[in-house]
């Protein structure tokens, strides 16, 4: 280090001797200093890579035994923010798990939910309706689950019980839209291609969740009017909320393995990336 200091000195001491104008020399000084900046940054201690530790914990909640994951970085033992990851319909599988541990890469210890219970998942739309369906008729139901693992996750002994969030997929954005709407004590909740229609039959007073919606244009089964409606709901509860909207975009547009032409499911590699950078910065902003 001190080498550069002592070249930075002789280089400033000869352009003085240069008989340059001053624009040249703020030139050669410009093009010195961010060489010196890149080198010394070289000397700036290497983050080290993510190790990553897995747990299935398991709870019961109302007689159902759950099944959810839990991903944290060990490299550090510091406690950290907390999210949890709430399933598409058809139940906490490899995709939810996936995210998790992408949010841990990140530095937060996740959680994959299990809201089904038994590690339940569905292998068709059919039997996937029938599993989410009791949730959108039974709201609070669904709060109760993820109560449950709001709980279980503040027992880690690194997860800050202060700073948590949830987001969730097409069934789990409604389940944690909904969890705000009935008033969670989360920072955040984020909904990829969720479901927009209250299955809540009364908004609390007080949302204290922000809220970030993450919606295709062209999601049949969420149409702009949803939208709208719940955008203006959102500003009635005087909320914290915004919505991105992507074009040419249809539900389920995070998902590689959706493609349904009948159901409107596809994936939009360019939303999915889009989205998730708008996941980051609002989880860097809420639980830092």
């Amino acid at each position: 280090m001190h080498k550069l200091i002592v070249a930075k000195v002789v280089f400033y001491i000869q352009i003085q001797n240069l008989s340059l104008s001053n624009m040249k020399i703020n030139l050669l000084l410009i093009s010195f200093f961010s060489v010196f900046i890149i080198m010394n940054l070289s000397f700036l201690p290497a983050r080290p890579k993510p190790v990553l530790h897995e747990e299935t914990v398991i709870y019961t909640v109302d007689g159902v035994t759950m099944k959810g994951l839990v991903v944290w970085d060990k490299s550090t033992t510091a406690k950290r923010p907390a999210v949890l990851v709430v399933h598409e319909w058809w139940g906490l599988n490899d995709y939810a798990r996936s995210r998790a541990r992408q949010l841990a890469t990140m530095g937060y210890i996740a959680m994959a939910v299990d809201m089904y219970g038994d590690g339940k998942t569905a292998a068709d739309p059919t039997q996937a309706k029938q599993l989410a369906t009791p949730f959108y008729l039974n709201p609070m139901m669904a709060k109760t689950r993820l109560d449950a693992a709001i709980a279980k996750l503040k027992e880690n002994s690194v997860t800050d019980p202060g700073k948590m969030a949830a987001i969730g997929y097409c069934f789990g954005g409604s389940v944690v839209l909904n969890a705000a709407k009935l008033g969670a004590n989360l920072k955040g909740v984020v909904s990829f291609h969720g479901l927009l229609s209250p299955p809540t039959p009364t908004v609390c007073e007080n949302i204290r969740a922000k809220i970030l919606i993450l919606h295709g244009y062209d999601d049949s089964m969420v149409p702009p009017m949803q939208v709208n409606q719940f955008a203006k709901e959102m500003t009635m509860k005087k909320a914290d909320w915004q919505i991105h909207m992507y074009g040419h975009t249809q539900h389920s547009f995070t998902n590689p393995e959706a493609n349904d032409d009948e159901l409107g499911l596809h994936y939009d590699a360019t939303a999915d990336r889009r989205s998730w950078m708008s996941t980051e910065l609002f989880l860097h902003e809420i639980l830092n």
